[in-house]
Order: structure tokens, then sequence, then C-alpha cells
């Protein structure tokens, strides 16, 4: 992973904090987020493959690292949250989550704080959950028994979109190979050379960015956490792979054109071919490959109902 294994959890949490407040505003359309029905149906479809079923409801909810509101949002937006409670080190991100949480009309609670130390009390809530957040967890110990502490008897954790260490070795592939077709591809398109001036170049933003993850995960290790703080019934799986290869070479080259010149043609095929490949990680690879495999990997967990 890019952070240094010498960061200490500070430094992490520091830079972490100052990277996504500067990323929050541009968050939603660099990665395609989207709050109708494809990211609906996205999320939903997470939420079944991590729990292996549908849940009428998760009840009062817990978020961390909530960013502007991708999982929990389309989840609720569905009827599937009760009460939701949004955390994340960044204020800035939270803000943008609050925006959109007031344009959907659906209320949430906010609260700045890191994972190690939730500001709760005991058995607050039925159902934590995340999605690509546990990897910029530099203690996931600690943080893990302060879920199972703020969680109720017979309560769940769900994780999604968590980077496997094969998935994160796959992806740099389709990244180099964008990166070498990026000039064929903006002349077949038209679109203009992004240039980044000494002022961008030196923002927290894009200097950063290489710093905030911590962590890949081996399958059997991410599954050998939860216990360890209680937890059981720990389930985890993989998710995405031909998707992830394809998505990463159309990222990567158009992070190199200027966003406006690229045509809407273009960006129209990459999203309907990304979803297209992501139905064949559904429906054929994901039911018969073993989630070491994949780039992504989700989780779930029980704290026993019959906890004291």
């Amino acid at each position: 992973m890019p952070a240094s294994p010498t960061a200490t959890p500070e430094h992490i949490k520091d830079v972490n904090t100052r990277y996504h407040d500067a990323a929050a505003d541009s968050y939603d359309a660099k990665w395609g987020i989207d709050f109708g029905d494809i990211g609906q149906h996205q999320v939903a479809l997470k939420l079944k493959k991590a729990l292996g079923e549908m849940p009428e409801t998760l009840g009062d909810t817990l978020e961390i690292g909530a960013g502007t509101g991708y999982f929990s949002l389309n989840l609720a937006t569905q009827g599937l949250i009760g009460s939701l409670t949004a955390t994340d080190i960044s204020p800035g991100m939270l803000k943008s989550l609050a925006r959109t949480a007031k344009q959907l009309d659906f209320p949430v609670k906010t609260v700045v704080t890191e994972a190690e130390v939730l500001p709760f009390e005991d058995e607050s809530f039925d159902t934590v959950i995340g999605h690509a957040v546990l990897h910029h967890i530099p203690d996931l110990d600690q943080a893990f028994s302060e879920f199972f502490r703020v969680l109720r008897p017979g309560g769940r954790i769900v994780f999604c979109g968590e980077p496997s260490r094969y998935g994160d070795r796959l992806a740099a592939v389709p990244k180099r190979t964008g990166n070498l077709l990026a000039p064929v591809w903006r002349r077949l398109v038209g679109a203009d050379t992004l240039e980044h001036t000494e002022e961008e170049m030196a923002d927290d933003e894009h200097s950063l960015e290489p710093e905030v993850d911590v962590h890949a995960f081996v399958p059997a290790d991410l599954r050998a956490i939860p216990p360890r703080s209680g937890f059981v019934d720990t389930k985890v799986n993989g998710e995405e792979l031909v998707a992830n290869v394809w998505g990463w070479g159309m990222r990567s080259m158009e992070s190199t054109a200027t966003p406006e010149t690229i045509p809407l043609r273009w960006r129209n095929f990459a999203f309907k071919s990304y979803i297209a490949f992501q139905k064949v990680d559904n429906n054929v690879l994901e039911p018969h490959l073993p989630a070491e495999l994949f780039y992504n990997l989700l989780l779930s967990a029980k704290k026993p109902a019959s906890h004291k």
C-alpha cells in the first residue's frame, strides 16, 4: 500500500482528514457517485451479498467513515435504515453528506470522530456499517472493539468496498495501461491534456492522495479481526473483478484529460460498459470464485444476542 509502514497513527489520521476535506466538494463527481436508482441498486446488492440476504431494516444505524453518504443515504432512501448517525474524521465530507441528505429529505445526525474512540453510549445501535473505510483506519482491533461496544446484543456490522491485497496488485496493471494509452485515447476522442499548475500539484488533494490508504486485506486476515472483539458468524465475500480492471483503465485515461473536454458519448460508453462488466461479476464470477480473487471484499459479523 502507498502509506509508509513507519507512519504513525496520528500522521495517518491527519493526512486522511486533510485529504478528504480537500476532496469533499468534488468527490461525488470524481467517483461517479449516484443517489438515484443506479446508486440505490448498487448498495442494496452490496448489502445483500455481504449478509447473504436482504434485511427488512437495519434499524438504528451508525456509519463509520461515511464520506459523502454513498452507502448510507442510498440505503436510507430505500427504507432500509430507521435512524442514521453518520461519522467521519473529515468535517468536509460530513458537510457534503448533510447537504445531500437535506436534498433527499432524510434526517441524519453527523458526528466528527475517529473510529477508534466513538462518542456514543454502550448498546446504542442495531447496525454499524461502512464502505471503503477500514483500509484507512490505523488500529483495526481498537475500532472493532468500539463497534462491538456500541452495538446492541444481536446487532450486526456490515462493511463493503474494502480492497483486497490481490485486487490492489491487480489494479496496478490497468492503471499503467491506461496511462500508456492516454495520449492516443485523447487524440481519438478529442480531449485536451490536463495540465496541473504548481499550486494545484501542491494542494492537499493532489499531494496527500498517496498516503491515505493503510491496509489491503487478505480475506483470511480480515475474517480474523471481528472474532477478536467478540463477534460471531463472520463472513467475508469478494466483489468485482473484470469491472474494476476495466474501470481503472478507463479512469486512468480520463484522469489525464481536462474533464469538460471529454465527450459525453465517451462518458456514456465508459459508464454503460462498466455496468455491463459489473453484471458479469455479479452473475457469473462472484457466485463461483473464491473471495481472494476479487478486487473488493465485503465483511459482516454479529454481536451475540446473549452478550452481557
